[in-house]
């Protein structure tokens, strides 16, 4: 019997997507931007210590071989030729740390990283100097909160700086050494980024200290790791990143597009442990092994960058928020970097070809999005499935003045405040399991609205329309209540993958493949399922108003004297300042900030 004959679909691009609970592998076609298949596999989390969150490396890298292979196989059975994957794009969860030694291939600690979903308690966790460590051949994950001594420990060595975090939003970010954090890579001191993870892995580990004294050791995120592994390992494999990741490190200087010699040696970490800076859209190198062997990974891009550039965000103003276990607001401000004076990160958005110009955004993140739905069904059992929250919240369609606020570790953007915890709070007798799901979903809507007000007034431009994207957003009454709460259209694509598809438009767009224009007139139309808001703006407000006096009553659980908080005493004093100065900034319009923010335009 005469074989069928392959469908010839022209030139197909694939993206790996790699998150924090998943690894997934998609197949698009580059001419009509539709998926044509995929597969996703689970990733383990290991709990060495409450608070601590790790992954194994090699496990992260075995799902990716995996995904690439059964996808292919759904195409063979689709009776799609995979010989026409032209290019492979890499997007990652990030700031995820991990140390490898160049020589044998194998991680020398694993990724570290704490959830924001709570499986028991979440308190946030502090590591000293000489804590025991968990067995090696992990990473370090990109909320791990263990670090906090070792940010402490670093905070005190800037000069006439005895609390950073809050100078670093309050004095001159411009003004003498104290700051030089702050201007040339647009973060604040904090565990969240990698340069801070390292310095705890280089003080605590001493396999990786070996490897570093002996000149074995590789550092990277989670992109590095995969695509020195993919493109040959110890046998060639190529050792790079791209300005996205890299701008997450805090040895990144986001205005020379380069590894800071000042800022490693203030971490103390040796730059030749570094991976090269790339742009997000080249040939780093070929792919070794598997049923793809010889197609170029060519795009690499961090997995909120990559969701901008689905989003086709290209113009200054733009703005996307995913919805995952967190929130991710970002808003491509153009060639500029726009330093927030609300709390929010400046970081760069993408740079899609070695001679293509910079774009940065600025970034608010929401810890407890998702992660809010899992607990009601994980923790208290109100739901089997994530999928009935929205069923419950549709019964009732009001919380009844019941406000969730989930500061399960405390509150992020635009706050800043660990002492936080979370609470429900106006119950009556009348108030149900529907109603808590309800304000579960309100929270979620209440948190994104503080981040765009923050951003708003950075940018001095309000956004017209939000474009959402994220595994919530197929929940529709979560999407007309953002609509509602925001007092703005709410506009969703109708093919949800957008994370991948940036990392697929990346990577076939390099120059070399070519299979992807990036140019206006030849990106394809998307579908759009538009949210308008149906509440008139005095109740949408009346509501924000009323969450934000919740937001404040959670404030202050933790004190120096709760044994749940190993925050340092100063430490808590300085964020309850800190979450203070910040939210009267964001309810009194009057209030006058200081003198040398006043002389500033965003």
């Amino acid at each position: 019997m005469a074989s069928t004959k392959k469908a010839d679909l022209g030139p197909l691009v694939g993206a790996v997507d790699q998150g924090t609970s998943s690894t997934r592998f998609l197949v698009f076609n580059s001419k009509t931007a539709e998926l044509l298949s995929h597969h996703q596999v689970e990733i383990k989390q290991e709990f060495p210590r409450e608070g601590w969150v790790e992954q194994d490396p090699k496990e992260i890298l075995q799902s990716v071989y995996e995904c690439i292979e059964k996808t292919c196989e759904k195409l063979g059975q689709l009776n799609i030729d995979i010989s026409n994957i032209k290019a492979i794009g890499v997007s990652n969860q990030r700031e995820t740390t991990v140390v490898w030694d160049k020589l044998t291939g194998e991680p020398l600690y694993n990724a570290v990283a704490a959830p924001v979903s709570p499986g028991t308690s979440v308190p946030v966790a502090v590591v000293s100097s000489g804590s025991s460590v968990p067995a090696a051949g992990t990473s370090s994950v990109w909320l791990d909160l263990r670090t906090q001594s070792t940010v402490e420990n670093l905070s005190k060595r800037i000069p006439g700086n005895n609390n950073f975090v809050k100078d670093i939003l309050w004095n001159d970010p411009w003004s003498f050494k104290s700051n030089n954090i702050s201007s040339k890579t647009g973060l604040p001191l904090s565990t969240y980024f990698s340069a801070v993870k390292l310095r705890w892995l280089l003080d605590n580990v001493r396999k990786v200290q070996k490897a570093v004294e002996e000149n074995r050791a590789l550092f990277g995120t989670i992109d590095s790791w995969l695509i020195w592994s993919l493109t040959g390992g110890v046998n060639g494999g190529v050792h790079c990143t791209d300005v996205t990741n890299a701008s997450r490190t805090m040895l990144f200087n986001i205005h020379s597009l380069e590894w800071d010699k000042e800022l490693c040696e203030f971490f103390g970490i040796p730059m030749e442990i570094l991976p090269n800076v790339r742009s997000s859209s080249e040939i780093y190198g070929l792919m070794k092994a598997g049923a793809l062997e010889g197609v170029p990974i060519s795009g690499c891009l961090g997995d909120q960058s990559a969701a901008l550039v689905g989003q086709m965000c290209f113009q200054d103003g733009q703005a996307k928020n995913t919805y995952g276990t967190g929130c991710f607001l970002l808003c491509n401000t153009g060639h500029k970097c726009v330093f927030s004076e609300h709390g929010l990160l400046t970081t760069v958005a993408y740079k899609l070809g070695r001679d293509k110009p910079v774009y940065y955004a600025l970034e608010g993140s929401v810890a407890i999005a998702g992660a809010v739905i899992r607990w009601l069904r994980d923790n208290l059992g109100i739901i089997k499935t994530s999928e009935e929250i929205e069923k419950l919240a549709k019964e009732v369609g009001t919380s009844y003045g019941c406000y969730f606020v989930p500061a399960f570790s405390g509150l992020y953007a635009p706050y800043w405040e660990p002492s936080a915890r979370g609470i429900i709070c106006g119950l009556t007798q009348f108030t149900n399991k529907c109603h808590i799901a309800f304000a579960a979903l309100e929270a979620v809507c209440f948190q994104t609205r503080e981040i765009l007000d923050a951003m708003n007034r950075d940018c001095g431009i309000p956004l017209s329309h939000l474009q959402v994207d994220g595994g919530m957003t197929s929940n529709k009454i979560l999407m007309q209540l953002q609509a509602d709460i925001l007092y703005i259209p709410v506009v969703k694509p109708s093919m949800p993958e957008t994370t991948a598809l940036g990392a697929a438009m990346a990577a076939g767009a390099a120059e070399g493949v070519g299979v992807w224009s990036l140019e206006p007139e030849d990106l394809s139309a998307v579908t759009m399922e538009r949210f308008e808001p149906q509440i008139n703006a005095e109740e949408s407000e009346i509501r924000y108003s009323t969450w934000k006096k919740a937001v404040m009553k959670s404030m202050g659980w933790v004190t120096t004297q709760s044994p749940e908080s190993e925050f340092s005493t100063k430490m808590i004093s300085d964020m309850e300042t800190l979450g203070t100065h910040l939210y009267t900034a964001s309810v009194n319009k009057e209030r006058k900030l200081p003198l040398h923010l006043q002389s500033r335009k965003g």
